[in-house]
């Protein structure tokens, strides 16, 4: 039985962290990334800030240089971790990715390669193989249950969206399973508010389409603080309440922002207020000394990092507007 580990075994990692911290781009560096007037000059002041050459004109090699920005990021603290398990918060969604990715591929003879991430618990030559042979006894007990049922909902409706609805569903339920294990309210509350945004999004997406109740009941995720049953009353009564049911949470400014949304307005300004809401549950991280929370807010924050790189990134590569860049970027802990 794994021992209890105590906030005071965080004091070496924690400690680590703030030093980490500091190399945080904050947001005075990524307004100087968003304004400068060369593409050079933009790259130079990312190497300043320890990154490798990134350029937006090249999103397969973007993406390629941040997710192995990622993966040192998980290695490197995956060896000083106490528990491995609040790494595997944020590895895990990479599993089910690959999954998707898998399973999509081979339901269409496609080769996925290049769309799979080796950066979860499961390397992807073993989901490769215990897909292949349909083995899937070695993989953890959840994501080989995830794998089964997502499998079995594309064979049989061919529709990827549900067999991804699937995935997504077993994605979250198992990441409340590992925050639950480890005995961290704290990660456990991270888990939660991501799943909060995930179903706000679903009902306004919902609203939107003029879809009922029940086609929401099938998209909704489980373990939320909000609870399910009020979301789909929202529906029921057609946006009735939405308000009122979000106003006194950390969603507030994004349902003032989705009533506008409902009316046929771009939903960019609705989503990326659901990430703020959740990077303000993370912003608490910071003013705990020691113990798992700082560690599960640094990672959040380079996950949001890496978002806001893409986008900052991406954005001048196809000659977007710094305004238009701006209001996309998610907030930033820095």
């Amino acid at each position: 039985m794994r021992n209890p580990i105590k906030d005071t075994d965080y004091l070496a990692i924690s400690a680590r962290i703030k030093a980490m911290e500091t190399t945080l781009l904050t947001r005075e560096r990524m307004e100087q990334v968003l304004e400068a007037k060369t593409d050079d000059e933009a790259l130079k002041l990312l190497q300043e800030s320890g990154y490798p050459q990134l350029r937006g004109t090249d999103p397969t090699a973007l993406d390629a240089a941040l997710s192995a920005a990622r993966e040192e990021s998980f290695a490197d603290l995956s060896d000083s971790a106490p528990d491995p398990r609040y790494i595997d918060v944020f590895r895990l969604k990479y599993d089910y990715h690959n999954i998707k990715v898998l399973l999509k591929a081979a339901a269409v003879g496609a080769n996925p390669d290049h769309m799979l991430a080796d950066m979860g618990r499961v390397s992807v030559q073993q989901l490769k193989d215990a897909l292949a042979g349909n083995e899937t006894a070695d993989l953890p007990p959840m994501l080989a249950a995830a794998a089964a049922e997502a499998k079995e909902v594309l064979d049989t409706t061919r529709d990827p969206q549900l067999s991804d609805i699937v995935l997504d569903r077993w994605s979250y339920r198992d990441m409340l399973a590992v925050a639950e294990a480890t005995g961290s309210s704290f990660l456990r509350g991270y888990v939660q508010v991501q799943i909060d945004a995930a179903n706000l999004r679903a009902l306004v997406r919902t609203l939107r389409m003029g879809k009922n109740e029940a086609f929401l009941s099938g998209v909704l995720f489980e373990g939320g603080d909000i609870p399910a049953d009020a979301i789909l009353k929202v529906s029921a009564d057609k946006g009735a309440g939405l308000k009122e049911l979000y106003e006194p949470t950390r969603f507030r400014e994004a349902v003032e922002c989705a009533q506008e949304s409902l009316h046929g307005g771009a939903l960019t300004e609705f989503e990326r207020l659901c990430d703020d809401a959740v990077s303000d549950y993370l912003s608490g991280a910071q003013f705990v000394p020691f113990g798992e929370a700082p560690l599960v807010g640094y990672l959040a924050a380079r996950e949001t990092e890496y978002t806001n790189l893409r986008i900052l990134l991406t954005g001048r590569g196809t000659g977007l507007s710094p305004d238009v860049i701006r209001s996309r970027l998610r907030g930033c802990q820095a």
